[in-house]
C-alpha cells in the first residue's frame, strides 16, 4: 500500500488484527444525528456509537453552515470520554458511503491528531470479510488523555472558494443532481466554475476506495494533481471530506470549505451557476 494511502485508510483485515493483538485501538461508528433508534445488522465489536451533528460539528448557522467546526475544547473532552490518548489508533467507519467516516477523520486531523484512519468499505467490508459483529456499540469509558489544538487541517472560506474556482481547482463533491440545480430554485446550482467530482467516483465496483494511481489519475484528469490551488465544498462538508480524504490518498493536499453549499447558498449576495456546465 502507499504511504499516503497507508496514512488515510485502514482495511478490515488489519484492523481486525490490531484488535485481536489488543493493540490501542478506539474505534468509532459514525452517525449523522441521534436519532435514537438502534444500529441495525451489527456492529465491530467494541466500537463506540458518535454523531456527526453532536460531537464533531458545532451549532448550525447561516454563515458556517449545517456542519460548522466544533468547538476544539469541546471535541477534546469528547475524544477524552472515548478513551482516546495520544498513542491510540483510532479507526472511524460508518454503515452508509463513508462520507460520515471520513468528516470524523478530517476533524481528528484539524483537531491535531494524526493517527486516525477511515475503515476502506466501512462496515460493509468488514461483514464482506467474514469478521465477527457485536449486536450494539459499546459505552464510552472514559479515560483519555489527548490534546487537541484547531487548525491543523486547511479550510477555506467563501470568498476563497470563489477565488479558487476561478484560478485554481474547486471540486463539487454532490452528486450530479445538487450540481445541476433546478430552474425553478435559485438557490440550488454550484460555486461559479466548480467542477462536478462526486465523491462516490473515489470509489471503485469493489467498495473500497480506489487505488492510488486509480486517484491520481483520476484528479490529475481534472487538474486537480497539486500544480495548482485545489479546494473542495459539497452540501455540508461530509463528501467534500470524503474527497479531501481521498485527495489525500492519492498524496495531494487540498483544503475544505466547511460551510459548502448550505453556507454559499443561505448568502443571497453569492451567484450561483445552474446546469451541468462550470459556469
Amino acid at each position: 500500500m502507499h504511504d499516503a494511502r497507508a496514512k488515510t485508510l485502514i482495511s478490515a483485515d488489519d484492523l481486525a488484527g490490531r484488535l485481536k493483538a489488543g493493540s490501542q485501538v478506539v474505534v468509532l461508528h459514525v452517525r449523522d444525528e441521534d436519532t435514537g433508534k438502534p444500529i441495525e445488522g451489527g456492529v465491530i465489536p467494541g466500537a463506540i456509537s458518535v454523531y456527526l451533528a453532536s460531537d464533531f460539528s458545532g451549532p448550525p448557522t447561516k454563515a458556517g453552515g449545517k456542519r460548522p467546526l466544533p468547538d476544539v475544547a469541546t471535541f477534546e473532552a469528547n475524544a477524552r470520554k472515548w478513551g482516546v490518548k495520544p498513542d491510540s489508533l483510532v479507526v472511524v467507519y460508518d454503515d452508509t458511503s463513508g462520507a460520515q467516516a471520513s468528516r470524523a477523520w478530517w476533524t481528528f486531523r484539524w483537531g491535531g491528531f494524526d493517527n486516525v484512519r477511515i475503515l476502506d468499505g466501512g462496515i460493509v467490508a468488514w461483514k464482506a470479510a467474514g469478521l465477527p459483529l457485536a449486536d450494539a456499540p459499546s459505552n464510552a469509558h472514559g479515560g483519555g488523555s489527548v490534546t487537541l489544538t484547531a487548525g491543523h487541517m486547511p479550510t477555506i472560506e467563501a470568498d476563497e472558494a470563489q477565488a479558487i474556482a476561478r484560478t485554481g481547482v474547486l471540486l463539487d463533491a454532490r452528486g450530479k443532481a445538487g450540481y445541476v440545480g433546478e430552474a425553478d430554485k435559485p438557490n440550488t446550482g454550484h460555486i461559479p466554475g466548480a467542477l462536478l467530482a462526486p465523491s462516490a467516483g473515489n470509489i471503485g465496483p469493489d467498495g473500497l476506495f480506489k487505488s492510488f494511481d486509480d486517484l491520481r489519475a483520476s484528479f490529475a484528469k481534472m487538474g486537480a494533481d497539486g500544480s495548482m490551488p485545489v479546494a473542495v465544498y459539497c452540501g455540508s462538508g461530509n463528501a467534500a471530506a470524503h474527497a479531501v480524504a481521498a485527495l489525500f490518498a492519492a498524496g495531494v493536499t487540498a483544503p475544505l470549505y466547511v460551510g459548502s453549499w448550505s453556507a454559499w447558498s443561505a448568502d443571497p449576495s453569492r451567484p450561483v451557476a445552474q446546469g451541468p456546465e462550470p459556469d
